[in-house]
Formats: structure tokens, C-alpha cells, sequence
């Protein structure tokens, strides 16, 4: 996937859906998000945290809530992309122009906004155990020095 260093570089990037992506570059303008690109892709932040994602695809545009798993969600439209990897984050896939509701989509960019100023977040859990593989193990009988490095990365 190609990552880009603007969102206009982006957005040229993605002809097929550069009018959807132009129409919902303005509607989070229109609050107060702030605009950047993080990993190649629209990124939508506001007082410095992630809060929406944006991306283009062969068959859909996908709008990430970061901490989208708190959100009221009353038109039913997010979807947990990656079950069983993700807690937080929830998916909006948009097929067509036609599935850019404005005042919808305002409402939820809103609503993150205000969750983002309590500090609610959901946090990834920590402490799975790490499963050295037997490859390193074999390493570390070799290699007391090595052992000691390894157990001196944090887990954080």
C-alpha cells in the first residue's frame, strides 16, 4: 500500500473516490479536528490524540473512530474491522456517495470530540505472555548477554 505525505498527495492518489474523500475531508474540517497524516493516510486529530482514520480501498472508504467502541452509535454503522485484535476502534465503510450522510457523520465526529476531552479511552490490555520461540531459546543457552537484553525490553 502506498503511503502518502499529504492529504492532497492522497487524495490524487485515489481517483476513483477523490470527490467522497474531498466531501469528507470538509465535513471533519468543519469541526474543530485538526488535520494530519499518520501512517501514509488522513489522519483526524484533536488536542494531539488520534481520533478518526481515513482510507480508500478498491470497493469502499473507511472512516476509523479510534476510541469508536465508546461512541452512542445510533445508525449502527460501526463495525469492529478486526475481531479479536482491536477493542477500541470501530470501522464506517462507505460504498458509494450516496452513504455520505453529513449531519450523521458530524454527530459522531462531535460526540468523539466531546469523549476525547473527558480522557475516557479504552486501553489496549497489557501483560500477554510473550512466547519466545524455540529458535531464540537455543540462542539464549548460547548467549547469557543476549538473554539479559532481551529481558531488560520493556513490555510497555
Amino acid at each position: 500500500m502506498k503511503r502518502f505525505d499529504s492529504v492532497d498527495a492522497y487524495i490524487k492518489g485515489h481517483p476513483d473516490w477523490s470527490k467522497e474523500l474531498t466531501r469528507l475531508r470538509e465535513i471533519f474540517l468543519s469541526t474543530e479536528l485538526e488535520e494530519t497524516v499518520k501512517w501514509g493516510a488522513p489522519a483526524y486529530t484533536c488536542g494531539g490524540k488520534n481520533l478518526i482514520g481515513l482510507g480508500a480501498f478498491k470497493r469502499h472508504i473507511s472512516i476509523w473512530f479510534h476510541q469508536g467502541a465508546m461512541l452512542s452509535d445510533p445508525e449502527g454503522a460501526l463495525k469492529n474491522a478486526q475481531e479479536g485484535k482491536t477493542i477500541a476502534m470501530r470501522q464506517w465503510r462507505l460504498e458509494r456517495a450516496q452513504d455520505i450522510k453529513a449531519r450523521s457523520l458530524k454527530a459522531y465526529v462531535k460526540e468523539a470530540i466531546e469523549l476525547q476531552r473527558t480522557g475516557k479511552t479504552i486501553k489496549p490490555s497489557r501483560g500477554k505472555p510473550i512466547v519466545v520461540p524455540p529458535e531464540l531459546e537455543a540462542a539464549f543457552k548460547k548467549s547469557k548477554k543476549l538473554r539479559a537484553a532481551f529481558e531488560s525490553l520493556t513490555r510497555e
